[in-house]
């Protein structure tokens, strides 16, 4: 069966592409020549049928990710799919399940089964996962279960997946000689270089890329490949593991390209705001205009509990330097298990910062909610301020808390209200 890449270069498009055609507004020759030269992805794993499919890349809309899963210490699957509700209903375009708990089968397979929007995993942590709740060392872990759990994922449904194939014993090397404050703090990255470490061997996904590449080719799955030697504080940005490790999904993103197999690349974590335009262009130059899926970036380090905002601010900056995916970080970083609440606000900020950058690129329709903003504040029309609310129950609720609904002001200027004085000075006669 021809991939959507193989697909797009004979002009051929799909029930899957005129849909993210539609919500996009634009043509579908234009995501197919996106998909064509490697500048757009639209994630969606042949197996199942997707209900809001979406397109990611250049000249589209900055699309948001919401992460969710369960842990070894929080395993509830009714607990993920309220968060899945959450995503869903704040606006997410997609959602990745990074469960790692016992039942992560099960979860997944709920998560599938109940989401409308594209679905990401990250296989490894299965393979790794098991391994330890069998009480195998990780370098005891075979390069076959780390196949096999790429294609058990591909079979399941998933539609793009994080995998770690620019972890190689090089650009370890390089982290160790340079040093950083905090290390490895990819997950994924981490597991593999103790892995690498213990066999001295290659990383198996970067020694054996096209294994990789025939599997995901079957179901049309889309890579997204993983930034595992990403900066976990501002201090260990832009060092040379990081760009090493960048130098090297360059590569792949060729290679998968040529092979018809959509490719994304994921990028910095914490990154100073000075340092965002330059990681954004590097990427760009070096991954041939690949979509470019950052966490955050976070742009201090010193803000547990409110990493919604610090993910925020370098967001709407690395979409405004030209990054085409954020994926939300929540109040809860680097501090626990984030719950269904934690995803509103998470996912919330991230469409903040989204929408922000997209109406400094002059993404076509982006201010027109503000407009209408602008005429229902006017108009003193609450109820059309709520409906145009990224979050209308919290918008709802705040008000609620000082006023009677039927008050045409709010509290902070009563008969004072800068609108109605306006009108008097300027409209009025």
């Amino acid at each position: 069966m021809a991939t959507n890449i193989e697909n797009s270069l004979r002009g051929k498009s799909s029930e899957v592409i005129d849909a993210a055609a539609r919500t996009e507004g634009c043509p579908p020759d234009f995501i197919l020549q996106g998909l064509a030269d490697g500048t757009i992805v639209v994630p969606a794993n042949n197996t199942r049928k997707l209900r809001r499919p979406c397109a990611i890349g250049r000249g589209l809309s900055v699309k948001i990710n919401a992460n969710i899963g369960s842990s070894e210490d929080v395993d509830s699957i009714e607990d993920e799919l309220e968060k899945l509700r959450a995503a869903v209903a704040f606006g997410s375009d997609t959602v990745m399940d990074l469960s790692t708990g016992a039942r992560w089968r099960e979860t997944l397979e709920q998560v599938l089964r109940n989401s409308p929007l594209p679905v990401g995993t990250v296989p490894l942590y299965e393979v790794f996962s098991k391994a330890v709740r069998e009480g195998r060392a990780i370098p005891e872990v075979t390069e076959d279960e780390m196949f096999e759990a790429v294609e058990d994922h591909c079979r399941t449904g998933v539609d793009f997946l994080t995998l770690h194939c620019g972890v190689t014993r090089r650009a370890v090397e390089l982290l160790k000689d340079q040093g950083r404050k905090l290390g490895i703090v990819s997950r994924g990255g981490s597991l593999l270089a103790e892995w690498m470490h213990g066999n001295q061997r290659e990383n198996p996904l970067y020694e054996h890329f096209d294994r990789l590449v025939e599997i995901l080719h079957r179901y049309d799955a889309t890579f997204s490949l993983g930034d595992g030697l990403r900066p976990g504080c501002i201090s260990d940005a832009s060092d040379r593991a990081q760009i090493e490790e960048l130098l090297t999904l360059g590569e792949l993103q060729k290679r998968s390209l040529q092979a018809g197999v959509q490719v994304m690349i994921e990028g910095p974590g914490h990154v100073a705001m000075d340092r965002i335009a330059e990681n954004v262009r590097m990427q760009k130059s070096v991954c041939n205009g690949a979509p470019f899926y950052v966490l955050g970036p976070i742009v201090t380090d010193v803000a547990p509990g409110y990493d919604d905002i610090t993910s925020a601010i370098g967001g709407a900056l690395a979409a405004w330097y030209g990054a085409d995916f954020l994926c939300y970080v929540t109040p809860a970083e680097h501090l626990r298990l984030p719950d269904a609440d934690d995803v509103r606000r998470g996912v919330v900020a991230s469409r903040i910062a989204a929408h922000a950058a997209d109406i400094a690129r002059g993404h076509p329709g982006a201010s027109d909610s503000d407009d209408q903003m602008a005429k229902a504040r006017h108009d003193f029309d609450w109820d059309r301020q709520y409906e145009l609310a990224l979050d209308p129950a919290r918008a709802r609720e705040e008000r609620g808390q000082s006023l009677p609904s039927d008050s045409d002001v709010c509290s902070m200027c009563s008969r004072l209200c800068a609108i109605k004085t306006s009108r008097r000075a300027i409209e009025d006669g």
